[in-house]
């Protein structure tokens, strides 16, 4: 009989035991969600590198045309070296860009080519795919974008609307969770969005991914008051 209780008293301390280990596990990650969050859109410290690697996202119907556009504005010897990533199947968007970078090359001659990489990702659904054929082609896009985040260890991440860009930002920001890479993730809403944020822009910010968060309208601003109006780019 007593020896009886004492598996039982033992068993229960052992469950206890584990659940207590499991708690205090998902509260140290609550606790580490939370701290990132609130360290998220934080200027880069004092001493921080003079240039950031830098993963520019582009996409098709027109988020190409408008990251250029932004790009054409920005001090790109800061955002050096680039890495530009569009959809498997949008060889336009990377053409766009590699023309970007040629005309970059011959304004500034100290910009080399070098210093900007060309990627693909796959899509986690194409236009019209069904749902249950997407299941699979998602896991097949997070394990290709994981691969590309670990590669570029990006510091930096652009993007302005594309649906590629989902999965690299929550990998990202997983990243910054468990200690791996600190990236800072700027989101520019396309200029088309007048009224209500795209699906990509609503996650992001819903999700408070996303580092900065900028619209061009100020309308959005007023219904997003986190984001930042900065005008039209375009």
């Amino acid at each position: 009989m007593e020896e009886g209780c004492n598996c039982l008293t033992s068993k229960m301390v052992s469950n206890l035991s584990i659940g207590l280990f499991i708690v205090l596990g998902i509260v140290l990650l609550m606790v580490r969600v939370l701290y990132v969050v609130y360290r998220c859109g934080k200027p880069f410290p004092k001493g921080a590198s003079q240039s950031f690697t830098t993963l520019v996202v582009l996409g098709s119907g027109g988020h190409t045309a408008e990251m250029l556009s932004l790009l054409s504005v920005l001090r790109m010897d800061r955002f050096t070296p680039r890495f530009y990533i569009a959809a498997a199947t949008d060889n336009m968007s990377l053409q766009k860009a590699r023309s970007f970078e040629d005309s970059l090359a011959v304004k500034v001659p100290a910009v080399k080519k070098v210093s900007s990489q060309f990627m693909q990702i796959y899509r986690s659904r194409e236009v019209g795919q069904s749902y249950v054929t997407s299941v699979w082609t998602t896991i097949v896009a997070i394990v290709h974008g994981l691969w590309l985040m670990i590669r570029i260890r990006p510091q930096v991440i652009l993007c302005n609307g594309p649906g590629t860009c989902i999965p690299l930002c929550v990998i990202a920001f997983l990243f910054k969770v468990l200690g791996i890479r600190w990236s800072s993730i700027f989101y520019v809403e396309s200029v088309a969005r007048v009224k209500k944020l795209s699906l990509s822009g609503l996650l992001l910010y819903k999700l408070r991914i996303a580092d900065q968060f900028f619209v061009q309208w100020p309308q959005l601003q007023k219904k997003y008051p986190r984001a930042h109006y900065v005008g039209c780019l375009m």
